[in-house]
């Protein structure tokens, strides 16, 4: 078990209880009464994922699974050797569909026969959507969806490279599954947990909240240092994922008490869940009162965009996400009255302040 150094302020007036780093690769921390904090790496800037343990009694629920790298496998089995005492894993809880989430969910329901899965609905089939694409071309509406926000020829072949990629980040499904739904309830480490769902990060997000233990499971719901990827997709080039997201800040915000403890998909659990949520609403509407200055001085592509909403400067490898992101201001500027986009002469779409 990892010992920390103890309680540290950070910025926004967050509190992190067990201090400012993760516990090591393979070991764990208790964070609640039958709670378990543990850190699994992932190949990209975040680094890790948290996932957490519950402890029931009979057996244990996984929430959340990271991907399926032999790097995390070794460590899953480090900690069932050590931790579980011969119990099995009886029920496993993904927040949302992202890989780094739901990874490895179908190892551990093969490792452990007569577990179950449990996701929301939208989140399992979304899941199994985009898993079904592997092997499978590009298709022409995702190639003129990048295209019309002005994506280069080069930059295509790469979105068409890539093309089916999810799949190969995820371990075979489980065929069946048991749904979450907001408003529900289960047992968990003794205790009676509420689902709280979120949208915008991913379609229908799973939090869970325990009253008794002031305790939230945000997933990437709430994250204390980094605001969560909010995109629109070439399968919905219409969505209003933002206005979404913006409704599920301020609906947790109504739910949760401030001073509750906030276990996030990253980063290392926080207290000062009104500060964050109201700092992250804010963010993105400073971000939008930015984006529609922009529009005012002339028409801009998509990725002409970036400047007014990113910090730094947008390379290959986030390309993706940053179009997804600025299209998701995009639209809900378009939502709300303030901008208007029109097919431009050379393909790509050109919005302006209306």
């Amino acid at each position: 078990m990892t010992q920390f150094k103890g309680k540290t302020a950070g910025k926004g007036g967050l509190t992190y209880p067990f201090g400012d780093a993760p516990p090591e690769l393979g070991a764990w921390a208790q964070v609640a009464p039958g709670l378990y904090w543990l850190s699994m790496p992932v190949p990209f800037a975040l680094k890790f994922v948290n996932v957490y343990l519950a402890d029931d009694g009979d057996g244990w629920t996984v929430i959340d699974t990271g991907m399926p790298m032999e790097e995390t496998k070794a460590a899953w089995r480090s900690v069932f050797d050590e931790l579980l005492g011969g119990r099995p894993v009886r029920r496993i809880i993904v927040t949302h569909m992202h890989p780094d989430h739901v990874g490895n969910a179908g190892w551990l329901h093969r490792k452990f026969p007569g577990s179950e899965l449990w996701m929301s609905r939208l989140e399992y089939v979304s899941c199994r959507m985009l898993v079904a694409d592997t092997g499978r071309e590009a298709p022409e509406a995702g190639i003129n969806f990048y295209r019309r926000a002005g994506w280069d020829d080069a930059q295509v072949d790469v979105y068409k490279n890539r093309f089916g990629g999810f799949g190969r980040a995820v371990s075979r499904m489980p065929d069946a599954y048991r749904r979450l739904a907001d408003g529900d309830t289960l047992e968990m480490a003794g205790h009676t947990w509420q689902v709280m769902v979120g949208s915008g990060h991913s379609p229908e997000h799973v939090c869970l909240y325990c009253a008794s233990l002031n305790t939230f499971l945000a997933g990437d719901q709430l994250l204390p240092r980094i605001s969560s990827n909010v995109s629109v997709f070439p399968t919905e080039p219409g969505a209003n994922p933002l206005a979404n997201w913006l409704d599920s800040c301020a609906n947790l915000k109504a739910r949760l008490p401030e001073d509750v403890l906030v276990l996030p998909g990253h980063n290392e659990p926080f207290v000062g869940a009104h500060k964050r949520l109201t700092h992250l609403i804010d963010g993105h509407e400073t971000a939008l009162q930015r984006l529609h200055g922009r529009l005012s001085e002339a028409p801009r592509r998509v990725i002409d965009t970036f400047p007014a909403l990113f910090g730094r400067k947008i390379g290959p490898g986030d390309l993706g996400m940053a179009t997804g992101e600025a299209l998701a201001h995009l639209n809900l500027l378009a939502a709300r009255g303030l901008c208007e986009g029109a097919l431009g002469p050379d393909g790509a779409d050109l919005y302006s302040a209306a």
